[in-house]
């Protein structure tokens, strides 16, 4: 049996562990990657549970969060991430919009 991933309370959400990524970047590249078959699925299985998580995860500061409520606050930025391909595009990039691969996120310290 592999090692759970998330809380005890989210366990039924360990089958999307793929969409639980760190940066932006990863998740723009796994939306690209995705059918809209996949981003639907993911969506429909998050956006239920999405009030739950984030009452979860809001009693941890983001800095000393567990590892198992950061890959649960992962799952929901890539909700975000998502969220435009199902409510608005229908399919995984922008319409008409620029070659994805030409905007890169870097972060300023």
């Amino acid at each position: 049996m592999p090692e759970a991933i998330l809380p005890d309370a989210f366990r039924d959400l360990e089958q999307w562990r793929a969409w639980s990524l760190a940066t932006e970047q990863e998740r723009s590249d796994q939306r690209q990657a995705s059918t809209m078959k996949e981003i639907q699925a993911f969506y429909d299985a998050l956006l239920v549970r999405a009030e739950a998580i984030l009452s979860y995860v809001e009693q941890f500061p983001l800095d000393v969060m567990p590892e198992d409520a950061q890959r649960l606050f992962y799952l929901t930025l890539s909700l975000a991430e998502v969220a435009p391909a199902v409510e608005l595009f229908g399919q995984p990039s922008v319409i008409d919009g620029y070659d994805i691969k030409r905007f890169t996120a870097h972060r300023v310290e």
